[in-house]
């Protein structure tokens, strides 16, 4: 019998094998030692237009592998070339809006070039301050850039010694760096431009950033943007940087009940759920799921709407943790180089930990092997939530999200999900139950820590504020309404000793003081420094005022004048600056918004204005010629 012709043999359609033109064998090495058998969805529809002389736009659920569906096509297309890059000329540049994702997708490209042979001694030669050698073929040599950790000046002479071909970092750092002229991009050496998490670069803020990038780099190029949703904004770039591109959507079909199929935008391994409780029973109910399921979760992410929420119970919730769990909190606030320590020490973790943070991870940082997510303040834009979510059940992993509601209104936000095509089921196992001898005790543990340092007690009270500033931004404002909010149990939840002053709480019959009785002037700082310094500070006004009692009671009356005229003086004079300051964020507010127009709403816009600035004119004439007071005098500002 003649032996089978293997070229016939037919290869599996979802394998690496299966792809027209095949990958290179290192290519396949590298996806075959991470354990990657076949590609996903987003990867095979990717490796079949990205790879040609095509630009893309790919929204896909996340967790779905988008980083090596940008990676691998690039790293074919530089090492396709006829001969290596220039010395100082760059053939690509990957975009990402965090120092933790752009240092997440270099960690990945290094992991990858590792098995391509020249590239790997390349590197392994550089690793000191030496200058690199010239090739004689082409590879691929990466470089990382992020604000934050190095100094500019630091990266442009790390690429001036390495001559990277390949840039990945933030957009404000990359600009500074593209603006250099010693950092080249010509035509004909440029090759590819990636944007990952494309709509969140726009919604951040980095459109001048991004704008300057594009200007440095040649027209003619292959460009890639890569998000889990694509954006209205993200639209307007469409038009702008790229050629005919090409859309790619991945989504994920589900079988309801009555054999209807639904679209989802998280993965099917995802099991996304919500508990409807009180603030005052949610961290009660945290302690519970973390104790109860099973398993017993690895790692666990919980994210809260503000920097100063996540500052202060990273300092008063290991009271209540079960036994076994660390925590580690990552927020914008931090510095560079702690923000990074932390995040590598929840990385690694090698027992139970929980990661207290705020939207920064909420996306396109592949944390591996996240078990559990939970969300004790639903966030402000409804899109982050999925994002939120999808930081478990990636790459096929089984993964649980919950989400924490407060009875009332916003159980609404169950309705408003599955509209958006992200339905959840109340949580079922394990089963949660708070009594309120658990939330007294929590609160009381809270307070208890508040008394002792009043640095907590202090941050209590910020973070408060903080939280409910961004309640009021909800964009489902109809349902996350601040006059809902039942100040007494928000109290109990966060611990508070006394509730701040609040604009929220004016015209209220609420107890500031909680009925608790605290001095909370008395609360002393754990540190003695800072409270020598408070006493003084008490000492002094307490020595002015009494000054200021003895000089009135002495009849010195011009002196009083005096005062009180300078200090009528300060008060006006700090009115004007807050005036001020109101009207250059209400020209700023009106500028970003007049940036986001159509054209067509730009033209409607300016007709407006005009027709409200000739009712001004006919206004002010008919008053300088002494017109009645009771007509219109036209808009007020």
């Amino acid at each position: 019998m003649a032996p089978p012709d293997k070229s016939r043999i037919k290869k599996a359609p979802r394998s690496w094998d299966a792809l027209t033109p095949g990958l290179a064998q290192w290519i396949l090495d590298y996806l075959s030692s991470m354990g990657f058998a076949h590609p996903t969805p987003v990867q095979k529809s990717c490796l079949e237009i990205f790879r040609g002389n095509k630009d893309v736009v790919v929204e896909a659920v996340t967790g779905s592998g988008k980083t090596l569906a940008f990676l691998i096509p690039m790293a074919e297309k530089l090492l396709r070339a006829d001969e290596p890059a220039k010395r100082h000329h760059v053939q690509a540049i990957i975009i990402s809006p965090t120092r933790e994702l752009a240092s997440q997708i270099h960690n990945v490209l290094v992991s990858l070039i590792k098995f391509h042979a020249p590239s790997e001694a390349l590197l392994q030669h550089v690793k000191g301050d030496e200058k690199r050698p010239t090739t004689t073929e082409p590879v691929i040599v990466p470089q990382l850039f992020v604000g934050g950790t190095t100094k500019a000046a630091e990266d442009l002479s790390t690429f001036l010694r390495l001559s990277p071909n390949v840039l990945v970092g933030t957009p404000g750092r990359l600009a500074e760096l593209l603006s250099s002229p010693y950092v080249k991009a010509p035509s004909s050496a440029f090759e590819m431009l990636i944007m990952d998490e494309a709509d969140r670069l726009l919604d951040m803020g980095f459109s001048q950033e991004l704008s300057r990038i594009l200007g440095y780099l040649p027209k003619q190029r292959r460009t890639g943007l890569f998000s889990a949703s694509i954006s209205d904004a993200v639209q307007e770039i469409i038009k702008v940087g790229l050629l005919y591109p090409h859309k790619i959507t991945v989504r994920v079909k589900s079988l309801k009940s009555g054999g209807v199929i639904e679209e989802r935008k998280t993965p099917m391994s995802l099991q996304m759920s919500y508990i409807v409780a009180p603030t005052s029973k949610k961290l009660p109910a945290l302690c519970q799921l973390l104790e109860k399921l099973e398993p017993r979760p690895q790692r666990v992410i919980v994210f809260f709407s503000t920097c100063f929420a996540v500052k202060y119970y990273s300092r008063v919730l290991p009271s209540i943790m079960p036994a076994g769990f660390s925590l580690v909190s990552l927020h914008g606030k931090l510095e560079p180089q702690v923000r990074e320590k932390n995040f590598e020490r929840f990385l690694n973790a090698t027992s139970p930990t929980v990661l207290l943070t705020t939207d920064i991870a909420a996306r396109g940082l592949d944390i591996p092997q996240v078990d559990l997510v939970v969300q004790h303040d639903p966030p402000t834009d409804t899109k982050v939530f999925i994002h939120r979510c999808g930081r478990a059940g990636r790459a096929g992993r089984r993964g649980l999200a919950v989400v924490m509601l407060q009875p009332g209104r916003e159980e609404g936000y169950v309705q408003l999900l599955e509209v958006r095509q992200t339905p959840i089921k109340p949580l079922q196992e394990p089963a949660i139950s708070v009594s309120d001898e658990e939330v007294e005790r929590t609160s009381a543990k809270f307070r208890a820590q508040a008394q002792a340092d009043r640095e907590v007690f202090q941050l209590a009270q910020r973070a408060f504020v903080s939280w409910a500033r961004s309640y009021i931004e909800h964009q489902a404002s109809s349902i996350f309404r601040i006059q809902d909010l039942d100040w007494l149990d928000l109290a109990k939840g966060w611990g508070l000793v006394e509730l701040p002053k609040m604009p929220e709480l004016r015209g209220l019959d609420i107890d500031r003081s909680l009925g608790l009785g605290i001095d909370t002037e008395a609360i002393t700082f754990k540190d003695k420094q800072r409270e020598k310094k408070r006493q003084a500070e008490i000492a002094e006004w307490k020595a002015t005022k009494a000054s200021q009692r003895a000089a009135e009671e002495a009849g010195e009356a011009g002196d009083k004048k005096r005062k009180s005229n300078e200090a009528w003086s300060a008060k006006h004079d700090r009115e004007d600056l807050k005036v001020a300051r109101r009207e250059k964020k209400r020209r700023k507010r009106e500028a970003e918004k007049f940036s986001q127009m159509s054209e067509q709403e730009k033209l409607e816009q300016k007709k407006l204005s005009e027709l409200i600035e000739e009712v001004r004119r006919r206004n002010e004439a008919k008053a300088q010629a002494g017109g009645d007071d009771d007509e219109f005098g036209g808009f007020d500002d």
